[in-house]
């Protein structure tokens, strides 16, 4: 429960209509299975202990009695349990039947809360048994001498855990216009747990996820649904047990249809709380009442993984698919400003590296659409004292491939005139030795530009921005910069897939490029040509720091949560010391480069991750890091 993981489960147990005996035995077994597997939270079908399809046997005293006696042999067959269970009943008060899910949590009803929307068209007909619970319903129900339940529209809170709260809907309730999940989460439930029993025809299992996924997203809350399956009566409907748990917009498990058991996920619910914080026209009510249950509250053991690379979708079909949105929305958003300013020229830096060949990738698209000539795109290689054969050539073979303009700007003489004039020495390979080519670089740019009417492209990525990896006023700065919200491990894939959908020479230069250690190529080159500085044996791997950023960023995580998902994502690929070496540098880097990022040129936005500073990322360049690297130090 540490860190705002949270395991809940959708449980579907065997089911024999209207024996409640059997179908109590099978919940009770479903119960100590989750809770040997760590679920603090499960939750049972739309009147599990009954079945759903009894019919006119809702009418039986029989059954009701039967249905609760049931429900205290749970009770106490599981209060030295560490749980909450969710149980879906008939329950009788006032003279009316409800359809109702009953929290129970170490042998004590925590309370109940009853269906509000009850369906009676097509193969439903549950007006026949069941009253609606409308606003005012609000009563006791006796069991027997020692338990009686509380049936009221409420929330349930963890008294250990303030922040978990969650509420109960039922079937029907997700399907209507204005869904009771609305009301619980406004009023602070995170989770929303749905009782169903929904029947399967052609289709709606796809309308279904689709639904539950809007509906977790909409409401920036876990959406757990519960469905009954087999052992239901099949008499005119057939029942799938299809147990969904989405977060936040995205499936976090699924059961296979037409199955049973026990359905887990880690859901996080302090990543919840954090969207909601952030999206600040997420409306919250205070009025509703709330019953509270008890958890011991220890670290949750981690059964979900996260992607390593979380800005690059894993299917390679959504992969492919995405990569060819994102080079179209930056493209028209480098076509839009030249169409603005009338510009039919463009100037770009080209190293025969990942990101200034992802930057021609995106101009030779803009171009295309507006109907120029390609030879109006000038890219200009500088050589310089770290420039290999293999970047130069690939710079120039690119150029060529593409049909665009290329000048060679060799800028050796420029540089070491300027060590004259500063008084630097060039055996000295310090950071004004680096800078000195990067700054030199950029003024040819700019200068070229204003010959030929054009603008700079900008080429640098957003993992440089994050990490300051740019020298300021050098190649941090340009007329435009359409790389300005892809990280490297995403520009990667999109030179990758612009690989993929080349030929010929075009193709093969592209896979060289790929192929080339990433370098900014300012130090000489080893005695063998080859490149003597790597960019991650200085700053780390790319592949931690976009992992670092993503959840930093997107989600609100505190260092020593991404500490520990990092550490399960890259168990097999690095050691807990080097990535708390890394993430360190990442918080260092991240708080004193911001000043860079203050005044960051234009460029679109195409991810839910961005730095600009008059769009996502509003922060002062004077902000201390202490209070985050304090955290890692104390989890050391």
């Amino acid at each position: 429960m540490n860190n705002g993981f949270i395991k809940i489960a959708c449980a579907t147990p065997d089911v024999k209509v209207a024996d409640c005996c059997y179908n109590a035995d099978k919940i009770i077994e479903q119960i100590e299975e989750a809770n040997i597997k760590e679920v603090k939270i499960i939750c049972f079908p739309e009147l599990a202990i009954t079945g759903y399809t009894c019919g006119d046997l809702f009418l039986q005293e029989v059954l009701l009695d039967a249905a609760k006696k049931e429900l205290v042999r749970i009770i106490k067959k599981t209060k030295d349990t560490d749980i909450v269970s969710i149980i879906g009943m008939p329950l009788m008060a006032n003279g009316k039947l409800y359809n109702c899910g009953v929290v129970i949590n170490k042998g004590k009803i925590i309370g109940a809360a009853a269906k509000k929307n009850i369906p009676n068209y097509s193969e439903f007909y549950e007006m026949r048994h069941f009253t609606e619970a409308g606003e005012e319903l609000c009563c006791d129900i006796n069991l027997d001498n020692e338990f009686s339940i509380h049936l009221e529209n409420v929330l349930f809170t963890c008294k250990e855990l303030p922040e978990l709260v969650f509420g109960i809907e039922i079937c029907e309730d997700m399907w209507v216009t204005e869904s009771p999940s609305q009301k619980l989460a406004k009023s602070g439930a995170v989770i929303i747990f749905n009782l169903s029993a929904s029947d399967e025809v052609i289709g709606k299992a796809e309308y279904r996820r689709t639904l539950i996924k809007a509906r977790s997203g909409s409401l920036a809350c876990t959406y757990a649904y519960v469905d009954c399956g087999i052992g239901e009566s099949t008499q005119d409907m057939v029942f799938a047990g299809h147990n969904i748990i989405a977060e936040n917009g995205g499936i976090l498990a699924e059961s296979e249809h037409f199955s049973k058991g026990i359905l887990i996920s880690d859901t996080d619910i302090k990543k919840l709380m954090y969207e909601r914080r952030r999206m600040n026209t997420y409306d919250t009510y205070t009025n509703m009442k709330k019953e509270y249950f008890s958890l011991n509250v220890k670290e949750t053991r981690l059964d979900r993984r996260f992607s390593a690379f979380p800005f690059v979708p894993s299917d390679k079909k959504t992969l492919f698919d995405r990569c060819e949105e994102i080079i179209t929305m930056q493209a028209v958003g480098l076509m839009t400003r030249l169409r603005h300013i009338g510009c039919k020229s463009a100037v770009l830096g080209l190293s025969g590296g990942l990101d200034s060949t992802l930057a021609l990738i995106v101009t030779v698209h803009a171009f295309d659409m507006l109907g120029i000539s390609r030879e109006g795109i000038l890219a200009i290689t500088m050589p310089c004292f770290g420039t290999t054969d293999r970047t130069y050539n690939n710079a120039c073979l690119l150029a060529k491939a593409y049909g665009v303009s290329l000048e060679e700007i060799n800028i050796c003489s420029s540089v070491t005139s300027h060590f004259s004039d500063i008084g630097q020495s060039a055996d000295v390979h310090d950071v004004t030795y680096e800078n000195s080519q990067a700054r030199e670089r950029t003024q040819v740019l700019m200068d070229k530009a204003n010959q030929i009417g054009g603008i700079v492209i900008g080429t640098g990525d957003l993992s440089e921005l994050a990490l300051g990896w740019a020298t300021y006023n050098g190649d941090h700065m340009s007329m435009y910069a359409v790389n300005a919200s892809i990280p490297k491990t995403l520009v990667r894939w999109l030179v990758n897939y612009e690989a993929e959908i080349s030929e010929g020479d075009l193709k093969k230069v592209f896979l060289d490029i790929l192929d080339t250690p990433v370098s900014p190529e300012l130090i000489p080159p080893k005695k063998d040509g080859t490149i003597s500085q790597k960019t991650e044996d200085l700053v780390g791997p790319y592949e931690l720091h976009d992992f670092f950023m993503y959840y930093m960023l997107r989600f609100g995580y505190s260092p020593l949560k991404i500490y520990r998902i990092a550490c399960l994502t890259f168990e097999d690929t690095y050691d807990k010391k080097v990535i708390m070496k890394w993430l360190k540098v990442f918080y260092k880097r991240f708080f004193s480069q911001q000043f860079k990022r203050s005044c960051l040129p234009d460029g679109p936005k195409v991810g839910t991750v961005t730095l600009s500073p008059r769009g996502d990322w509003h922060m002062p360049s004077d902000a201390c890091a202490n209070i985050w690297l304090k955290e890692l130090d104390s989890g050391n």
